[in-house]
């Protein structure tokens, strides 16, 4: 049986990538480690100066498309803009959130359904779209963004927890009915990472910070980088026996003690 030689087996040359949340943080990590692994990378995101930023400072190869991925109805023409545009998708990374700190029984339900509205919602109307093109070529990836909230319970942000636990249920659902068709399904959960949403949520609470790394067995944040070669790896032939997996990628948090 032949297979790809190192480094090609972690190749994405060929593959386009459409990424939400990509001109910022994590996302833009993704992006940065998929581009360098030779895909055609197209950033989604509602902030046209960050997505132009990012794009230039990747260089030939990415594009962008200012979309809000609440708004559902335009979804259908943003993926025909892209397919359009830059061929047809083969990875698709569900990647972009908002955070909401507050106590439970403080958080409102509005507040709620638009953390929901966000990452769960969001990110389904845009699968929904791009599925069933990966299944008539039997080849794409689909990536979620996961979360340490996803694993454990956290203080402080119900409605975050509430939203990440969906998405690795819906990992596991895409991939049992996608994955007969050539498509694999999978979710990253980043540990904490030093990125600006992590900076925000931990500012001048320093207690928090300090019991994060407490028992972060690795006692540091992780770098936006760790995340973008783990979507690099899950993306590439590497792991092309990978599916309706949540990959921890968290300096050990959430085995620690």
């Amino acid at each position: 049986m032949n297979s790809p030689a190192f480094p090609d087996v972690f190749s994405l040359r060929g593959e386009t990538a459409l990424i939400t949340g990509g001109g910022t943080g994590i996302g833009l990590a993704i992006a940065r480690g998929m581009h360098a692994a030779g895909a055609k990378v197209v950033l989604v995101g509602r902030r046209e100066s960050e997505l132009s930023a990012a794009v230039k400072s990747l260089g030939g190869g990415a594009a962008y498309a200012v979309h809000d991925i609440t708004q559902y109805d335009a979804a259908t023409a943003l993926i025909e803009r892209v397919t359009k545009e830059h061929g047809p998708i083969t990875c698709l990374v569900n990647n972009a959130g908002i955070h909401l700190k507050k106590p439970a029984v403080d958080t409102a339900v509005d507040e709620f359904q638009k953390v929901l509205a966000t990452h769960v919602l969001g990110a389904h109307a845009l699968t929904r779209l791009v599925a069933p093109g990966m299944m008539e070529r039997k080849h794409g990836t689909i990536l979620f963004t996961a979360s340490m909230a996803s694993l454990f319970g956290i203080p402080m942000v119900i409605a975050y927890t509430a939203a990440k636990s969906a998405i690795v249920g819906m990992v596991k659902g895409y991939a049992t009915e996608l994955s007969p068709h050539g498509v694999r399904v999978n979710a990253i959960a980043p540990g904490w990472i030093e990125t600006e949403m992590s900076r925000k949520a931990l500012e001048g609470d320093l207690a928090r910070k300090s019991k994060i790394l407490g028992r972060t067995p690795m006692a540091r944040l992780g770098a936006p980088s760790d995340i973008g070669w783990a979507a690099v790896y899950l993306a590439s032939p590497a792991g092309q026996f990978v599916t309706g997996a949540t990959l921890a990628i968290d300096g050990g948090v959430s085995v620690g003690f």
